[in-house]
Parts: C-alpha cells; sequence; structure tokens
C-alpha cells in the first residue's frame, strides 16, 4: 500500500469495520422516506374526515388510522427503517450513522412534489440544500473524527435523568399549550425525543453486546419506549399540520443533533476530535437548522 493511503489511514478515527454502518444507515433513510409518505397520507384523510386535530389527534383518530392501509404500511416501513438504524448503531458511533438519515429529506421531498403535485419553490429547494449539507458535512468531519467509546453506568444515569426532564417538559407544554401548537412545535419536540431514543438504543446495544443487563439497562428501555411514544404522538399530529418533507426534515436535522450533541458531551465520542473540529459540528448543525426553519416557513404547503 503507498504512504500516502497510510497516512490517511491514521487520519480516520473510525476502525474500518465500523463503516459498515454507514452503508446499513443509508438503507435505512429510504425506508423511514417511503415510511413517512405513507403514513402521511393515511393521517391527513383520517384529519380530513374528522376536522378535530387542533388540539391534537384524539384516541378515535388514532384507532381510525389503524384502518388506514396506506398508515398501517407506512408504519411497516418506519418499523423497517428501525431495525436497519439499529443494526447501524451496533456498527458505528452515533455521531456518525444518525445524521444520515437526511438522505430520506431529498427522497420525500421529491415523492411529495410528485404525489401532491406542488412544486418546490426556490426558496424550499434552498432550504433542504442546506439541511443536507449541512448533516452531510458534519458526518463527514466526525468519519475523521469520532470514536466509538463504552457507556458506563454514570453516563446512562446521566441520560436517563436528562430524558426524565425534557418528557416532562413536553408533556406538560402539550397539556396546557397543545391548542397553540403548530407543525414546526410538533416536529422539533418529536425530534428531540427521537434524538433520545437512538442514543438509548445505542446504549442498550452496546450493554448487551458487553452483557451488562441489568435493572439500569431496563430502566433504559422503559425510557426509550416512553420517548418513543410521545415522539411518535408528535409525529403523527406534524403530519396533520405540514408536508411531509417538512417532518422529515426536522426528524433527520433536530434528532441527530440531539443524539449527536449527547454523543459529545456525555459518552465522549468526540473526545479525540481537533478544537477546529467541534466549530465545525457547530456551524454546520447551525446550518443545517437554519435549512428546516426556512423549510418551515417557504415551504408552499407549510405556507398554506
Amino acid at each position: 500500500m503507498p504512504p500516502e493511503l497510510f497516512e490517511l489511514s491514521d487520519q480516520i478515527a473510525l476502525d474500518p469495520k465500523q463503516f459498515i454502518g454507514i452503508p446499513i444507515a443509508l438503507v435505512g433513510a429510504i425506508f423511514l422516506s417511503l415510511g413517512a409518505q405513507f403514513q402521511h397520507r393515511g393521517v391527513t384523510k383520517v384529519e380530513a374526515n374528522t376536522h378535530d386535530a387542533d388540539k391534537g389527534l384524539s384516541v378515535r383518530q388514532l384507532m381510525a388510522l389503524l384502518s388506514r392501509p396506506s398508515w398501517v404500511i407506512g408504519t411497516l416501513m418506519l418499523g423497517l427503517a428501525i431495525v436497519f438504524q439499529l443494526t447501524s448503531l451496533g456498527f458505528s458511533p452515533i455521531i456518525v450513522v444518525q445524521p444520515l438519515g437526511a438522505v430520506a429529506l431529498v427522497i420525500t421531498a421529491i415523492l411529495n412534489s410528485r404525489i401532491s403535485r406542488v412544486k418546490l419553490n426556490r426558496s424550499s429547494v434552498i432550504s433542504i440544500v442546506l439541511c443536507v449539507g449541512g448533516v452531510g458535512l458534519f458526518v463527514l468531519v466526525a468519519a475523521f473524527t469520532a470514536v466509538d467509546k463504552p457507556v458506563t453506568t454514570a453516563d446512562l444515569i446521566i441520560i436517563l435523568i436528562v430524558l426524565a426532564i425534557v418528557l416532562l417538559l413536553f408533556a406538560a407544554t402539550f397539556v396546557f399549550l397543545r391548542k397553540r401548537f403548530k407543525a414546526i412545535a410538533y416536529i422539533v419536540g418529536a425530534g428531540v425525543l427521537y434524538g433520545f431514543v437512538a442514543t438509548l438504543a445505542k446504549v442498550v446495544i452496546s450493554r448487551i453486546f458487553q452483557a451488562h443487563f441489568e435493572w439500569l439497562t431496563v430502566l433504559a428501555l422503559v425510557g426509550l419506549l416512553a420517548a418513543a411514544a410521545l415522539g411518535g404522538y408528535f409525529v403523527q399530529n406534524a403530519y396533520a399540520s405540514g408536508p411531509p418533507d417538512l417532518v422529515i426534515a426536522g426528524l433527520t436535522v433536530i434528532d441527530p443533533l440531539v443524539a449527536v450533541a449527547i454523543g459529545i458531551i456525555v459518552l465522549g465520542e468526540a473526545s479525540q476530535a481537533p478544537l477546529w473540529a467541534n466549530f465545525a459540528f457547530l456551524a454546520f448543525g447551525l446550518v443545517a437548522i437554519l435549512g428546516v426553519f426556512g423549510l418551515a416557513r417557504y415551504h408552499p404547503q407549510a405556507q398554506r
């Protein structure tokens, strides 16, 4: 092997086998996009028949979703997306594979434009480019600087405490302010909660591989399910009040940024990263978030 390749391999923080998680995560992103499109179709049909989603989807509406074939198919596809995502987390650090869901944004935007026959305007396209570009550059930097580290008991306790606070805040906010909730509010809430879901999934997988399954791991699994349930409810409400590509934009940007923040601050996955990489993470993350809010403001269907 030429000396130049040896020098390049020395600069890459990931073990070669950890790159396996990247294509697996990309397949999951495809299922995420298709699942979102099908679920959105089911939710909009149920909402159109009941006309009372302004206070959040009711139990009756949630039950009605089970009778919509499109929503059921979308749910199955999202289930496959989760399987691929969890598999990728078994190979690679959160900071590398979690942001790759942004690929789903491009697919969803194209599908939704064709299905709804609503052409994306220039501002929407720029916003999508900001989302995908910011996340793509984030992953590029992470691939050269991130390391996969074992999760300690102290790390898990910190994550669970923060999650408990977040769940209480979101639940209380929804109960008292749900009439004021719009698509972007549901998306932000779901993105934050799903960020914890991804992190706890990584934790549970790691502890199972380490043969360290005890009460704290069970508590992490309970927290994962609670965050997934509330986040899933927020997503269905977001579908009822916004286009699917806006929902996917929020989830594929806010979700990974939360997971990555936990990975960096708590798990130390960027502990070996140089100072410039930390500034790059911040800059590219802000670019991606700017794209989400741009899409929320300028998307043709959101403006309606």
